[in-house]
């Protein structure tokens, strides 16, 4: 049985899923031949060791107090394990998870999982890629932090995997590494890479007004808690910016043309969420919707997308073909149309569900056991 150390970062929805699909999967990855051995778990506050990181681990029972315990938004310090375990403050979790490293990187091998959305992990990551560990990311902001930073968390590309930054389990990266492997080259990608705003546009795209669509996605609990976190595209700036870069393009988030569904005047600064929703929101309708009007008079449909070629990395709203894969989008699935030498006249299309903690779970799953081949 080849076992794998992993140290998870993060315990929101996504990570806690993690440690969900860690718990049911436990019979299938021992018929393949591997066990998951969680040694630590930390959150923004503190950081769980077991206490013999070489040979045991955080049990299941521990594993899913540690996702009962974060659901409640308690302390990851009141845990009540049978196992072992030591328990550190913030301030002590870089330290430690790079002492561990160290050790467990030249006997038994480690990943290290970021489901976090901080930057604050930058340095760890970093850190145990140095050391000779492998990272797997749903975490966007290290990737899309300075090149040196970039280049320095790809620096051995075997050792990286990343595909929940770019679609939750969609697989995106994979399928763009495959064709950059192969020879082919890709001159063009769009991609409509948020769930939120694919919901927005063919929403409005049946005559609804626009602070309708976004009142309504709120409720049904598509966007964050203030929507405009996704209506300004700075999400789905990263997902391109990580796409581009991939692609070889040396950019910063910060060269990236953005475009925002609403103006700098009804920010966070100036309006309250309440304020936006009633006030705010609903002085874009009229403008919206006679862009809907014009695209729909030349058979075309609005959607917000990333589009990628060459050194052009664009992020806002483009009138698409109606019957093109993008143009046919409904609902709150991601596409991605990726056209290169090989898929010239028809663009290869990935299509599902980018968005939701089982989802994106699943994907970093699937990226701990793709790169468990690197273990002995």
């Amino acid at each position: 049985m080849k076992s794998v150390a992993v140290i998870l970062m993060g315990c929101g929805g996504v990570g806690r899923q993690l440690l969900q699909h860690i718990i049911s999967c436990r019979s299938f990855h021992a018929s393949q031949g591997v066990r998951l051995r969680v040694v630590g778990v930390a959150d923004s506050k503190s950081l769980v060791f077991v206490s013999d990181f070489f040979t045991s681990e955080l049990d299941d029972h521990c594993l899913a107090e540690i996702c009962q315990l974060k659901s409640n938004s308690s302390s990851l310090s009141s845990l009540s394990s049978s196992v072992p375990c030591e328990v550190f403050s913030n301030a002590e979790t870089m330290p430690k998870i790079t002492e561990i490293a160290g050790h467990l990187v030249r006997s038994t091998g480690l990943v290290v999982v970021d489901c976090s959305a901080s930057s604050d992990t930058i340095e760890i990551l970093k850190k145990v890629v140095e050391l000779g560990g492998c990272i797997v990311l749903a975490n966007k902001k290290p990737l899309t932090s300075s090149m040196v930073d970039y280049d320095k968390l790809v620096l051995h590309p075997r050792r990286i995997r990343h595909e929940s930054t770019v679609g939750a389990g969609l697989p995106v990266i994979v399928s763009i590494n495959r064709l950059l492997s192969s020879g082919d080259t890709i001159h063009r990608i769009v991609g409509s890479l948020s769930g939120t705003l694919g919901y927005v546009m063919s929403e409005l795209e049946e005559g609804k007004p626009l602070s309708q669509v976004v009142k309504t996605a709120k409720s049904l609990g598509y966007t964050e808690p203030d929507p405009r976190d996704d209506l300004g595209g700075m999400d789905v700036a990263r997902k391109a910016l990580i796409i581009a870069r991939l692609l070889g393009e040396r950019i910063d988030l910060g060269s990236l043309k953005v475009e925002s569904l609403y103006p700098q005047e009804m920010g966070p600064e100036t309006m309250t969420v309440d304020e936006f929703l009633a006030n705010g929101v609903p002085q874009l309708d009229d403008h919206i919707a006679e862009r809907v009007k014009r695209a729909a008079s030349k058979g075309n449909v609005l959607r917000f997308v990333c589009v990628i070629e060459g050194s052009r990395c664009e992020v806002g709203i483009q009138e698409l073909p109606k019957d093109s894969a993008l143009g046919r989008l409904k609902g709150s699935d991601n596409v991605v149309e990726i056209y290169s030498r090989c898929y010239s006249e028809q663009p290869l299309v990935i299509q599902g569900a980018g968005a939701g903690n089982d989802t994106t779970a699943a994907g970093v799953l699937a990226d701990i056991l793709d790169i468990q081949d690197l273990f002995t």
